[in-house]
């Protein structure tokens, strides 16, 4: 039988919906649809004929011969002045800060709408591409093709809902000019592969900007929120980091609009935080991805997750750079205030995430070669780890992933129902937390002794 990107990555639960292969299939034989579980997934309109195998020389999740670490040798190595380590990849400079006219209505502190802006009024590129609402009930975010920075302003903030790109690529294929592209770590890498095959890609896509993420969610995660909320009608539009100035920064609401014009508003701490850090509604390929800091792009935004900066409610922004090109339009910046902070930082703003893409990841992979499933080649090693409450805790997450993703599916759903089935896992987590809290305390009381007792020797 061929390999195509249907039966190597689809069928085995590895898409990420990215749509990279729909766009560049060079006979237009894949189109982008919602799977059952509210992703997309590229389908077959016609039998493909050509068994070109382009579409998984594309695929992010596709065992292409190509990772995050040799991409990033290719565009970045040979930088004058720029670094590598194994969490970031290539780092020039990192920030820590923001744009006062962007902040309030930025996911952060606002430097990557700042940012997108500045590329369109200093003629760097002529064309943004980044993600906006919609309107549409079915699909309440795009990724869309802006030419001014009032436009780009219009369309900032946060989506956590599926998003595809075949559109947007078919679009640069057909008109010309330079654009500067948003997307996560693994948008990011398929464009760079896309590149690799396709000239008019690489001349044109002149700019890409990375967002740090933890794993994507499917568009039943927002339903999923907005019936937490109470949320009765159809949901036409969703702002998902509100800022409210008597909460910090890490709890921020959900505001949702309705086709009645109802509006609600759930924050973080009320049950949003719950479902995304127990992997609820997060699609399969997630396991597999091992980018926190989107290493293929030219510079990668972030939220500034330090406690010096967290409890600010207007937000605050972390910027990694590797291009130099970049890196001047940002040396040159009017209207914001960007100071250096050291790139270890930038990594322990991030921490959850490297958690969960290195060590989570590293289960995950050893729990996959003892039931003997195929899945891709990843630089991290599979690993058992020695704790076994971490054990546990990743066993148990993905136990609560499948759930969620099933539970969901049939169409009909019983918030009683589905909090009572998720209700088992998240008792033995909350258990198994507390366990090792009482087992590790003496551990952890010792060793800040032991750093007391040294530094007022050495002090």
């Amino acid at each position: 039988m061929r390999s195509s990107v249907i039966t190597t990555v689809v069928e085995n639960e590895l898409c990420i919906g990215c749509g990279l292969c729909a766009a560049l299939c060079p006979a237009g034989e894949l189109a982008m649809q919602w799977n059952r579980y509210g992703e997309y997934n590229p389908i077959e309109v016609t039998p493909c004929t050509t068994a070109c195998g382009l579409c998984l020389k594309v695929c992010p999740f596709a065992d292409t011969g190509e990772n995050e670490d040799t991409i990033g040798k290719e565009l970045y190595g040979g930088v004058p002045g720029i670094s590598h380590r194994p969490e970031t990849g290539y780092h020039l400079a990192t920030y820590v800060g923001y744009s006062e006219r962007h902040r309030q209505t930025s996911a952060s502190g606002g430097v990557a709408t700042w940012l997108l802006e500045a590329l369109l009024t200093e003629g760097v590129v002529d064309h943004v591409v980044c993600v906006t609402p919609t309107g549409d009930p079915e699909k309440l975010f795009a990724f869309r093709v802006f030419d001014t920075g009032e436009d780009v302003r219009n369309g900032a903030g946060s989506a956590y809902y599926p998003v595809e790109m075949s559109a947007v690529i078919r679009h640069i294929l057909e008109t010309p000019g330079r654009y500067a592209v948003t997307g996560l770590p693994c948008f990011i890498k398929a464009i760079r592969l896309a590149q690799q095959r396709n000239a008019k890609l690489q001349e044109r896509i002149v700019v890409t900007i990375g967002l740090t993420c933890g794993q994507l969610k499917s568009r039943h995660f927002t339903d999923y929120i907005a019936a937490l909320a109470g949320v009765q009608g159809e949901v036409t539009g969703v702002c998902y980091r509100g800022k409210s100035s008597d909460h910090p920064a890490n709890n921020y609401h959900y505001a949702f609009t309705t086709t009645e014009g109802e509006e609600r508003r759930i924050y973080w701490n009320e049950g949003i935080g719950e479902a995304w850090n127990n992997r609820w509604f997060t699609p399969k390929a997630c396991n597999y991805c091992d980018d926190i800091f989107a290493e293929c792009a030219d510079v990668t935004c972030m939220d500034a997750w330090l406690p010096e900066y967290s409890m600010d409610s207007k937000g605050t922004s972390l910027v990694l750079v590797r291009s130099p090109q970049v890196q001047e339009v940002i040396a040159r910046g009017q209207g914001i205030c960007l100071n250096p902070i050291p790139v270890e930082l930038v990594v322990q703003s991030q921490g959850g995430v490297v958690a969960v893409k290195r060590r989570h990841l590293a289960y995950r992979l050893y729990l996959d070669e003892q039931t003997g499933r195929e899945v891709p080649a990843k630089r991290v090693a599979p690993e058992r780890p020695k704790n076994p409450f971490q054990r546990q805790e990743i066993v148990l997450k993905n136990k609560m992933q499948v759930a969620s993703r099933n539970l969901w599916n049939s169409g009909e759903f019983d918030m009683q129902y589905f909090r009572e089935a998720m209700q088992p896992n998240l008792s033995r987590l909350a258990a198994g937390r507390q366990i090792s809290e009482v087992i590790t305390f003496p551990v952890r009381t010792i060793r800040y002794i032991q750093r007391k007792v040294r530094g007022t020797y050495y002090g």
